[in-house]
């Protein structure tokens, strides 16, 4: 990945002396640019690269959120354009850039909802103590709400949203 992203200053802003050119974990890549020139040979960087050590890019799964973009051409890559999308998901979070983090709370808070209201016996149980309770919605529930939370922009509606579901 460094071979193919790590050309000049070609990634965004992260702190005062450090550029993100991309982020990847295991077979997932997002690559970040600041303009459409510099993503467009970014792309073809890594799909050339990839393809010399016997992987592709699969375009259908391929979208190029463009966030505050000047630039609406396409991306291209080997003669196919690339899917625009306002947002995508990405590790499990969605990334928008119009909207922030509210789609991601959103989504949290239903995922949390379904996850509490499939535990409805072990609520309903008189059998299991409130400690076991309060453990088991802690482990089930609240770590299903606040998955990736620290990534958030809080907001008051936020709280208020989030405890009106639970």
């Amino acid at each position: 990945m460094k071979t193919s992203t790590s050309e000049g200053k070609h990634g965004i802003q992260w702190t005062a002396q450090i550029q993100l050119h991309h982020l990847d974990f295991a077979d997932d890549l997002a690559l970040l640019s600041r303009t459409h020139e510099q993503m467009q040979m970014k792309t073809a960087n890594v799909a050339a690269v990839s393809a010399l050590v016997g992987l592709s890019v699969h375009k259908r799964k391929t979208k190029v959120p463009k966030f505050k973009a000047e630039n609406s051409n396409p991306i291209i890559l080997d003669g196919e354009t690339l899917e625009d999308v306002e947002s995508f998901t990405y590790l499990g979070c969605i990334i928008d850039g119009q909207r922030g983090s509210d789609a991601d709370v959103k989504t949290r808070i239903c995922k949390a909802r379904v996850a509490f209201l499939q535990l409805k016996n072990i609520w309903d149980s008189k059998q299991l103590s409130t400690n076991i309770k309060v453990r088991i919605f802690n482990t089930n529930v609240k770590a299903v709400l606040l998955y990736r939370a620290e990534t958030w922009r809080t907001t008051n509606n936020h709280n208020l949203e989030s405890l009106k579901y639970l």
